[in-house]
């Protein structure tokens, strides 16, 4: 069931807000705030690098999948999902029924700044293709950016938005009744750009 003011899924690339704003709009809405790597990582006893280098993309693919499919029933929660996340097709769209999809979109060379100036993003996600910063995140985003699209009800470009500005942004979004009616009326084909 469409539920937006009870459950939020912030979706998008590494380093466009999902982390830094998922815990400010979770408490200003009075919901549970749940980090899908961070979840994973507890239960793997590791973190997500070392659990790629043990085990593989396709093992960490298919935790995050399975957490995926588990987060459909939960409700009362500001979720922010993995990047790749959005790759899972067979249960997204089952998610995007359940909640506001949010995707925090950012250009290239704000993420790419944005990565460099984070110590620990290095330290605790591997890359994906191996090339460096700047191809891989072109060539993700390439890959990705088409999904997002699809299987989100509301875009937010953070490239020059503060956090506190994007959390009052989706705010805005779930006040407007005229809004939420024309994504439950799509759904879940609804997507709208701001």
């Amino acid at each position: 069931m469409f539920d937006p003011r009870h459950k939020i899924i912030l979706t998008g690339y590494r380093a466009t807000g999902k982390s830094s704003v998922g815990p400010l709009l979770a408490q200003r809405l009075g919901l549970d705030f749940l980090d899908m790597d961070g979840l994973i990582e507890e239960r793997a006893g590791c973190r997500i690098r070392e659990l790629v280098a043990s085990r593989g993309w396709d093992h960490f693919r298919a935790l995050e999948r399975d957490l995926l499919a588990e987060l459909v029933s939960r409700g009362n929660a500001v979720i922010s999902t993995g990047g790749g996340a959005i790759l899972h097709q067979g249960v997204w769209p089952q998610l995007a029924q359940t909640g506001l999809v949010v995707w925090l979109a950012a250009d290239i060379d704000t993420i790419c700044r944005r990565l460099q100036g984070d110590g620990k993003s290095s330290s605790q996600r591997p890359s994906l293709t191996g090339a460096d910063i700047y191809t891989e995140v072109a060539l993700v985003l390439a890959e990705r950016e088409p999904l997002y699209a699809k299987g989100s009800h509301l875009t937010i470009d953070t490239s020059a938005k503060s956090v506190a500005e994007i959390v009052a942004r989706i705010e805005e979004a779930l006040a407007d009744e005229d809004f939420l009616r024309r994504v439950q009326e799509a759904l879940p084909k609804t997507h709208l750009y701001c």
